[in-house]
């Protein structure tokens, strides 16, 4: 997994967590809603890149 698809994966769980948390603090459901879907789509790239990492060597 190269270095800045890591990254990227990792800004996306961190940033969806804090939307998430945030929008539940404010009793925002649809933003919530969306910051679930992001973080999801940050452990999906990350899983996705070290699948691929398994197939390299």
């Amino acid at each position: 997994m190269s270095a800045a698809e890591k990254a990227k994966a990792k800004a996306e769980k961190i940033l969806g967590k804090a939307v998430r948390k945030g929008a539940h603090a404010a009793g925002d459901d649809t933003t919530a809603a969306k910051g679930g879907a992001l973080e999801a789509r940050g452990h999906g790239r990350e899983k996705k890149e070290k699948g691929k990492d398994a197939f390299k060597h």
